[in-house]
C-alpha cells in the first residue's frame, strides 16, 4: 500500500509540481497511514467568486517553491507539495476546523501535525524563501529557491526613459517648462496623494475593490479594521486629501492675492468650507477604523 501511494504521488508530481487534492485524496494520501514522506499542504480559496487576492499571491510563491524543489537535483519522494481548494475540499476544512485561507501545514511521516507544523503566515509572510526555511526546520529538506526572470520592471523603466528623452528632444528649443514650479508642484502632489492614500499597500497586498455582504447584499467601501483597507477606500482617501489641499490653496490665495476684496472673500469662504467639510469626513473615516478614538 505504501509503495502504491508513493508511486502515485511521484506520477502526479511528474506532471505538476503542486498536486491538487480533494477530500478523498487528502484522507488517503495525507492523513491515512502508512506514510514515509512529508506533505506540505496549502489550504486556499482560489475561485474568483471568493475574491481572495492574498490566496492568489500566496499561490504564486507556493508554485515558485514547488517548482524549485521539483526541478532541483535533490528532488526525492520524501517531500510532496499539495493544495486543497475550499471549493474542491470543503469537508477537509471542516474536518480541520479551518476557517481562514491561505494556510500552510506540514504533515509529517509519522504522527499528527504539531503547532509548529502550521506556518505563521501573519508574522512571517508567504514569500517562497520564508516557506523554504520553515520546511527545512520541519523536514530537514533544504530547497534553494529559483525564481523565473521578470523583465517587466526593466521594460517599464526603458519605456519611461525613452518617453522622457523623446519629449526633451521634441522640446529641445524651448525647455522653459522644466522650470515651471506649478508643474513640479502638481507632480509632487500626485505622488504624495498616491502614497498617503495607501496605493503602495494595495500594490503589495492586492485587496479587493470593495466587499459585498453575502447575507444582505450591502456593499462596504471602507474596511472596518485599521489593519486593512479596500481599493475603493484608498480612492476615497485620495479624493478627500485632494479636496482638503485645494481648500488650503484657496485660503492661501485669498490671503496673499491683491485682487478685489469681495472676490477674495468668496475664495476664502469656499476654501474654508472645503477644509472643514472634507477634513470632518476624513476624521469620521478615521474614527470608524480606529475604534475608541475619542475626538470628533
Amino acid at each position: 500500500l505504501l509503495a502504491e501511494k508513493v508511486e502515485q504521488l511521484m506520477e502526479w508530481s511528474s506532471r505538476r509540481s503542486v498536486i491538487r487534492m480533494n477530500g478523498d485524496k487528502f484522507r488517503r494520501f495525507v492523513k491515512a497511514p502508512p506514510r514515509n514522506y512529508s506533505v506540505i499542504v496549502m489550504f486556499t480559496a482560489l475561485q474568483p467568486q471568493r475574491q481572495c487576492s492574498v490566496c492568489r499571491q500566496a499561490n504564486e510563491e507556493y508554485q515558485v517553491l514547488a517548482n524549485s524543489w521539483r526541478y532541483s537535483s535533490a528532488f526525492s519522494n520524501k517531500l510532496f507539495f499539495t493544495i486543497v481548494d475550499y471549493d474542491e475540499g470543503a469537508d477537509v476544512f471542516q474536518q480541520l476546523n479551518m476557517n481562514s485561507a491561505p494556510t500552510f501545514m506540514h504533515f509529517p511521516p509519522k504522527g499528527k501535525p504539531k503547532r509548529a507544523d502550521t506556518f505563521d503566515l501573519q508574522r512571517i509572510g508567504f514569500a517562497a524563501e520564508q516557506l523554504a526555511k520553515w520546511i527545512a526546520d520541519r523536514t530537514d529538506v533544504h530547497i534553494r529557491v529559483f525564481r523565473p526572470p521578470n523583465y517587466s520592471g526593466t521594460i517599464a523603466l526603458a519605456l519611461l526613459v525613452s518617453l522622457v528623452g523623446g519629449l526633451l528632444y521634441l522640446r529641445r528649443n524651448n525647455l522653459e517648462f522644466i522650470y515651471n514650479k506649478t508643474g513640479w508642484a502638481m507632480a509632487a502632489l500626485c505622488v504624495v496623494f498616491a502614497m498617503t492614500s495607501g496605493q503602495m499597500w494595495n500594490h503589495i497586498r492586492g485587496p479587493p475593490y470593495a466587499h459585498k455582504n453575502p447575507q444582505n447584499g450591502q456593499v462596504s467601501y471602507i474596511h472596518g479594521s485599521s489593519q486593512a483597507q479596500f481599493v475603493a477606500e484608498s480612492h476615497i482617501i485620495l479624493l478627500l486629501n485632494a479636496a482638503i489641499t485645494m481648500g488650503m490653496v484657496l485660503l492661501n490665495e485669498a490671503a496673499t492675492s491683491k485682487g478685489d476684496v469681495g472676490k477674495r472673500r468668496i475664495i476664502c469662504l469656499v476654501g474654508l468650507g472645503l477644509v472643514v467639510f472634507f477634513f470632518s469626513f476624513l476624521l469620521s473615516i478615521f474614527r470608524s477604523k480606529y475604534h475608541g478614538y475619542p475626538y470628533r
